[in-house]
């Protein structure tokens, strides 16, 4: 038998390090795979991670900002600033159960009056005006409001009204009612109670006018 018929019989091998080769390309393939999927989310983590401080030292600058502003009132007590939110206490703007302001709270608005506008036009937001409750049912005899929401919605109105009156933009402020929900104390007695009753005001971004649009 000759070397070509041996030849011809046995099923040609592939070498090893072709073999080999073959797999380490294989592995390094997929080594640089991982390697890019793990550099992507690091890069995404890094830019949310940056973004989320922006929001951060904006909201800070925001506050510091809402607070220059609203100086004079703070340092006499007269009104408090938590998170970005302007709170009146109730007894200083209205009598109980009534929505007609006291002489008092329209002398306090207009003190704002001139402060808030300018933040809001530098910053071109707008003001929303929120009326709390405590959550006793009204018992209002003339029944000039039939419960906490409308009661709420109508002081509410008031204090709009009159920051309107003393110069403020009716474009750049709106009116909210909540009643008795989103206590910032108990009502389970009289000093939490009286801490419910209340007004905030708080600069919130103007809608686009893609948001404003009505549909169609």
């Amino acid at each position: 038998m000759t070397t070509e018929e041996l030849d011809g019989g046995m099923e040609p091998t592939v070498p090893v390090w072709a073999v080999f080769g073959d797999l380490m390309s294989g592995l390094l393939g997929a080594f640089v795979l991982i390697l890019v999927c793990v550099l992507g989310m690091q890069i995404d983590l890094a830019s949310q991670l940056e973004a989320e401080v922006k929001q951060r030292q904006e909201a800070a600058q925001r506050l510091q900002t809402l607070e220059q502003a609203l100086a004079g009132p703070l340092a006499a007590g007269r009104v408090t600033l938590t998170n970005g939110r302007i709170g009146i206490s109730g007894s200083v703007l209205f009598a109980f159960n009534s929505a007609e302001l006291q002489p008092e709270g329209r002398q306090l608005l207009r003190s704002l009056t001139a402060p808030l506008a300018a933040y809001l036009r530098a910053r071109d937001e707008i003001l929303m005006v929120s009326g709390f409750t405590d959550d006793r049912q009204m018992r209002d005899g003339a029944r000039r409001f039939a419960d906490n929401w409308e009661l709420s919605a109508q002081r509410s109105l008031t204090v709009t009204r009159a920051l309107i009156e003393e110069g403020l933009p009716s474009s750049s402020v709106f009116a909210a009612a909540f009643g008795s929900e989103q206590a910032v104390a108990s009502n389970a007695d009289a000093d939490g109670r009286s801490k419910n009753r209340r007004v905030e005001m708080s600069p919130t971004p103007r809608p686009s006018n893609a948001q404003a649009r009505p549909r169609g």
